[in-house]
């Protein structure tokens, strides 16, 4: 089900195309589900085994667009002082200015700036990703999960993904030479996505 800009060799113009009517039924704007969500990191540590993390406390909004797909829209604020890694002492040298200097900065951001579909149900989200005092462009790869109703009557929307970033790039350079070579923390950060959102009730006439 395309979410997002579906790539059409057809000859039909844009203009007469019919909209899915599943995808047209998804229009509408959404809510991230902080309680049914995660926003995590895997980091390779010591060269030889990974260090997995999540951040608690995060909001965002999905703006689907189903007649003018490629409108589609991202943003998530993420609290930094959320992190957790199951391990306080290294939660707290994260949130230090050895990483991400929580107290300046007290928040990671992304919003998009383009989307499309990569084929199937998979896609393509191409935005501003801030950490610290440093803006720059990322493409987050994800799987749309579906849609459903909830017991509640919610309406919900279902995407999993991630992307791959050097963690250089956004000034997080603190690091610890091994004596056996190598580095303590790998440059190399897996961000990991797992979403639910929930439509907004529609306005009342």
């Amino acid at each position: 089900m395309a979410l997002f800009n579906r790539k059409n060799n057809d000859t039909q113009t844009a203009t007469t195309a019919t909209v899915d009517p599943a995808l047209a039924a998804l229009t509408g704007d959404y809510t991230i589900d902080p309680s049914h969500s995660s926003i995590g990191f895997t980091v390779r540590h010591a060269m030889v085994t990974n260090v997995r993390g999540s951040f608690g406390e995060h909001e965002g909004s999905l703006k689907l667009d189903g007649s003018s797909p490629a409108d589609s829209t991202v943003s998530i604020d993420v609290k930094i002082a959320s992190v957790d890694t199951g391990i306080a002492d290294r939660d707290g040298h994260l949130v230090s200015g050895d990483f991400f200097d929580a107290e300046k900065f007290p928040l990671m951001t992304f919003r998009s700036t383009s989307a499309e579909q990569l084929g199937g149900d998979k896609y393509r989200v191409t935005g501003d990703l801030t950490i610290k005092d440093v803006t720059r462009p990322l493409a987050i790869d994800l799987e749309f999960n579906g849609s459903a109703t909830d017991v509640y009557g919610n309406e919900r929307v279902g995407f999993e993904g991630g992307a791959d970033i050097l963690r250089s790039d956004w000034g997080l350079t603190w690091n610890a030479a091994l004596e056996t070579g190598g580095v303590m923390v790998s440059d190399k950060v897996k961000l990991n996505f797992d979403i639910s959102a929930i439509k907004a009730a529609a306005p009342q006439a």
